[in-house]
């Protein structure tokens, strides 16, 4: 990216992002190195699969650290519905349903800059959950998200 292309909003997120978005509806975590060398961003742990209901929380709180959000790609068979945009806060914010899985979200803020988030089953255990993020944030990580979860999370019939 050329320096001219490079957005003002500095890149270092604040330790204090590694909270509830509101308690009891969502979590997020991101990656608070300026390196962004590792395959995630962060991670997002939604409460639903709910699209709007969950992502202007998610959004919001990205805005907050990371300036105006433009475009969420998402995998459509992973939400109840997927509208094509959704205002939040005044603000348009596109949809795509892309074929990106279940297990991530591609968030991308101005026209260029994009930030690939892990994302947690709603009915995680919180256990799994915090392991999962934690493993995704990492500034070393090279697991892609799907092994990750595959890593963290009980499968069928293990609880």
């Amino acid at each position: 990216m050329a320096d001219f292309d490079t957005p003002k909003t500095p890149l270092l997120l604040p330790d204090a992002i590694h909270r509830a978005v509101k308690p009891g509806i969502a979590l997020l975590r991101l990656e608070t190195t300026r390196s962004r060398q590792g395959v995630l961003d962060g991670a997002w742990w939604p409460r639903t699969r709910n699209i709007e209901t969950e992502l202007p929380q998610l959004i919001n709180a990205l805005t907050e650290h990371l300036g105006p959000i433009t475009r969420v790609g998402l995998d459509a068979s992973a939400w109840e519905s997927l509208p094509t945009r959704l205002v939040i806060d005044d603000r348009v914010v596109h949809l795509d349903s892309d074929p990106v899985g279940d297990d991530t979200v591609l968030v991308t803020r101005g026209d260029k800059d994009h930030f690939a988030l892990l994302v947690v089953p709603p009915d995680a255990t919180a256990d799994a959950a915090r392991e999962a993020m934690a493993r995704a944030v990492r500034a070393d990580n090279i697991t892609p998200a799907a092994q990750i979860l595959v890593a963290t999370l009980p499968g069928p019939g293990t609880e």
